[in-house]
């Protein structure tokens, strides 16, 4: 048996990236910015603040709930898979490039007010 499970929380760091495709599908990426603070080890040392930068995809129902309610700077709670897929450049070069794919979104703070996004399959509706 394996698992590939993710649960981030985190602030958006751009506003979503969304697409309208054929066949009524829409999908939304994003960045999720995560934190680790700074602290100060029994000897001294201090450890500074690390961000790391997650590329979040989105289908279906989130990625219209993202269109409409996720703005840059935004907490949002995000479960889901990693997925890395490759791609050649200009140059013929293989890149990498890892991304969450969200099952379920649930919006932390907004002005909004809008509440929690329910599960989903890529394919699926929000609530």
């Amino acid at each position: 048996m394996s698992v590939n499970k993710v649960i981030l929380i985190g602030n958006v760091g751009k506003e979503p990236d969304v697409r309208h495709l054929d066949r009524n599908v829409v999908v939304a990426n994003m960045v999720l910015a995560t934190t680790e603070r700074a602290y100060t080890l029994q000897n001294g040392t201090q450890v500074p603040e690390r961000t790391e930068w997650h590329n979040i995809v989105l289908w279906g129902g989130l990625a219209e709930v993202a269109e409409r309610f996720v703005h840059k700077g935004d907490r949002i709670y995000i479960e889901g898979k990693i997925r890395t897929n490759t791609y050649e450049d200009q140059n013929g070069i293989r890149r990498y490039r890892t991304e969450i794919l969200a099952e379920t979104m649930e919006m932390l703070s907004s002005k909004s007010g809008v509440g929690p996004m329910g599960e989903t399959s890529p394919t699926g509706s929000a609530f």
